[in-house]
């Protein structure tokens, strides 16, 4: 548990000529702010929490940089290799046919052959440049700004490397379509790359130029998100792609500066999300369905609480929204407490054992959102904890 700090007027001086605080949406910016100024200060508790960041980064600039297109083992069907392409999760060859077509779903048994994709190599990207755009922004350091920035120009700059933006053929399913709405999932951590983009400003590595041009991909990508035919579909699903689908795309409207279209979709998803998809005993049955129920509950859970963050940015708060029959995030998050934590027993489908360590960070966040105690007393009881998150520093300090 993180200490208490106490902000002295040197440290207000120290914040006010840093700037800004980034508009980040996997970070609350005024902590990243907070944090980078505590720094200059001299803190020497935040600066051994940075040097474990920075250990991180280390280790991806020894990492070769991602592209779409090198070594890609399966191009999509029109042969284009920019193009993003993988094959539906759950999806395997039908047994009942000679030659396997259609595909069938068996929901919660992953197809090994999806990590032949260019699913992998999007999440090692995204991760890249999150750790890196961190560090960079936290120490002051040009390095890791340059390798970012490289690691971003690859992937979504230069001609040679560039992905197309869109993704008309993910998660392909053999037989049945070259891609579906449900693989707009696979581009949940592009929210990454956006915030990168907001940490990197003011480093040389980073340009006004290659901002612009980020900027008209990203634009890309949202016209196709929200004018085709699979980011339509996606976005009227009723489960954890619904949210994902929200966070995505508030995100990257608030990116690209379309304020009045993030606002829409995060004050939106009032009524679109909260309501439809969590009962009032805090329960959301789409996900309860699934052969997953456990999993896939605190994946939706942490899509809801990450597009309340983005929320924040928009000036809305959907953290403490509560429908009239009292449907909230804090109703989902107690609903899944004593199971946890060992209270009660889950008795429905979970075809693989159970882990809920997922659940560790969104009780640390709700414990500081919600300025509740409990929920962080609540982590030592649950029962695959992991120890404390390397970035549990970036939360905001207790009260």
């Amino acid at each position: 548990m993180h200490r208490l700090f106490f902000i002295s007027p040197l440290l207000i001086a120290l914040t006010a000529m840093a700037g800004e605080a980034p508009p980040t949406s996997n970070y609350d910016g005024d902590v990243l702010l907070l944090r980078k100024t505590q720094i200059a200060a001299g803190d020497a508790v935040v600066a051994s929490d940075v040097k474990r960041v920075r250990a991180d980064a280390d280790k991806t600039l020894r990492a070769a940089i991602v592209t779409i297109t090198q070594d890609k083992k399966h191009v999509a069907p029109g042969g284009d290799p920019h193009d993003y392409v993988s094959l539906g999760t759950y999806y395997w060859p039908n047994p009942d046919t000679p030659n396997g077509m259609p595909w069938i779903n068996k929901d919660g048994e992953k197809n090994p052959l999806k990590d032949e994709y260019d699913e992998p190599r999007l999440m090692k990207m995204c991760a890249s440049v999150r750790i890196l755009a961190l560090a960079a922004y936290l120490s002051g350091d040009g390095k890791y700004a340059a390798r970012a920035a490289e690691q971003i120009r690859a992937w979504f700059l230069d001609p040679a490397t560039r992905m197309n933006p869109n993704l008309e053929h993910a998660q392909m399913q053999p037989g049945k379509n070259e891609g579906s709405a449900t693989g707009i999932i696979d581009s949940r951590g592009l929210t990454d790359v956006t915030d990168a983009a907001f940490l990197l400003r003011g480093f040389a590595a980073w340009t006004a130029a290659d901002d612009a041009k980020l900027k008209k991909w990203f634009s890309d990508y949202y016209t196709w998100l929200t004018t085709s035919k699979n980011g339509k579909r996606e976005a009227d699903t009723t489960n954890n792609h619904a949210v994902w689908y929200d966070v995505q795309a508030a995100a990257i409207a608030q990116f690209i500066g379309d304020e009045q279209a993030a606002r829409q979709i995060v004050e939106a998803a009032k009524t679109r999300r909260i309501a439809r998809q969590i009962e009032p005993d805090g329960s959301m049955p789409r996900e309860l369905g699934r052969t997953l129920s456990v999993t896939y509950s605190i994946f939706n859970l942490e899509a809801f609480f990450k597009l309340a963050r983005i929320a924040r940015n928009s000036g809305v708060d959907l953290w403490n929204h509560k429908t009239p029959d009292g449907r909230s995030l804090r109703g989902a998050l107690d609903y899944m407490i004593p199971y946890a934590t060992g209270q009660k027993d889950w008795n429905l489908k979970q075809i693989k054992a159970a882990n809920y360590s997922g659940i560790v960070p969104l009780l640390r966040q709700a414990a500081r959102v919600w300025h509740a105690p409990a929920y962080e007393k609540a982590i030592g009881q649950v029962k695959d904890a992991k120890g404390l998150d390397r970035l549990d520093f970036l939360l905001p300090p207790e009260k």
